[in-house]
């Protein structure tokens, strides 16, 4: 019979080389300056979205990034997604003064972040509303007036913006890839993952995990098992964060809104296998009564390996398709759930479980001891 728990110190040693790097660049970046560890998406630090399309084709991804490296916008993103003329490029960028841009109204149904700023210089000139006095405009001001192929359709409703910082990086992008023809898509959002919801998120997860070792311990009657569950979870964790923080830091990936979902989905999957196993390690003291404790927990773990591995690997199969054919906009959540999944099955058979063993074997000797202690007294 294949000794597992026997090999627990390489199991252990394993997962301190997985997660000690991985928690380093965790703790570098609050004292890095974001130049190192976690890499946080628009989510959570506010900024502007651009989705356009170029009417002489789509550029590469890496010249736009150039290009906005040229206008000082360096932490910027740039994706290729579909729309209605085809291949549009989304920009992911800073804040530029989008929103205070976009604070009047243009004229007629559209909304023109430049054309707003360029209107109030015509309300003062001619006393009367943009709206009216729009015939008598500069071209340049409203292109919802005039033929120039920067204005989108009606559909879009969004035009490109010509003053200010927004107008500047509009007109590199044009110089450098050809004209704007349509844009899909022009917002300014703020943080949508403030303070107060990840300070909810964080007290959610402590309460869920008081949960599951207070039920664990109801169930197996046993606080030990309820708190090497918890321990293999902090690992998961751990592991997931950690990697996407080498990530951020060597390849500029940014974890996004949908990161905080993964996480959780993770913290609950993660508890599963654990479960089953020590299920099976409650059932066989039973069976094999005065056998050690490390036989019984290492004949319950061979009991369920297969069925752990096997399950595993239908979800881990199915999110590597998503992963590879699922877009953009799901992939770092996608990536989040593989690396967790494969984490939580690990930490399930080879860490929760050898932990259990340790301990009761650390309780078992020190039990040994007290007795030794008191037959020696009398």
């Amino acid at each position: 019979m294949f000794d597992l728990i026997g090999k627990r110190r390489w199991f252990f040693l394993f997962s301190g080389l997985i997660t000690i790097p991985g928690l380093i660049f965790i703790i570098l970046t609050p004292f890095s300056g974001g130049k190192a560890g976690l890499s946080f998406s628009i989510d959570y630090t506010g900024g502007t979205i651009w989705e356009v399309h170029f009417r002489d084709g789509t550029p590469d991804p890496t010249a736009v990034l150039a290009v906005l490296a040229d206008q000082d916008l360096k932490e910027s993103a740039v994706v290729l997604t579909e729309g209605p003329k085809g291949e549009y490029v989304r920009l992911t960028m800073p804040p530029i003064g989008l929103i205070e841009a976009q604070a009047t109204p243009t004229p007629g149904p559209t909304l023109s972040p430049g054309a707003s700023v360029s209107a109030s210089p015509s309300v003062d000139a001619s006393g009367s509303p943009s709206a009216s006095a729009s015939p008598a405009t500069s071209p340049g001001a409203e292109p919802s007036a005039s033929p120039s192929p920067s204005p989108t359709p009606a559909s879009a409703g969004i035009e490109l913006p010509t003053t200010g910082k927004p107008g500047e990086v509009a007109a590199a992008l044009e110089a450098a890839f050809g004209p704007i023809d349509d844009v899909s898509q022009a917002t300014a959002v703020g943080p949508v993952v403030s303070r107060d919801l990840i300070n909810q998120a964080l007290l959610l997860i402590l309460a869920g995990s008081a949960g599951i070792l207070a039920w664990i311990t109801v169930r197996f009657h046993d606080l030990r098992m309820g708190v090497a569950a918890l321990v293999a979870l902090l690992h998961d964790i751990i592991v997931v964060v950690g990697v996407f923080a080498i990530l951020g830091t060597f390849f500029g990936v940014q974890i996004d809104a949908l990161f905080v979902t993964a996480m959780l989905t993770i913290i609950g999957f993660s508890v599963h296998d654990t479960i089953v196993v020590f299920d099976r390690v409650r059932e066989n003291r039973f069976r094999h009564a005065g056998e050690p404790f490390s036989a019984i927990v290492n004949h319950s773990l061979l009991q369920t390996l297969g069925r752990s591995i096997n399950t595993s690997m239908t979800v881990v199969l199915t999110l590597t398709a998503l992963l590879l054919f699922g877009g953009e906009a799901i992939r770092v959540f996608v990536l989040a759930l593989l690396i967790g999944i494969v984490s939580g099955t690990y930490s399930s058979i080879f860490n929760a479980s050898p932990l259990l063993v340790v301990w009761h074997e650390r309780d078992e000797r020190r039990r040994q001891a007290q007795l030794t202690a008191a037959r020696a007294v009398r």
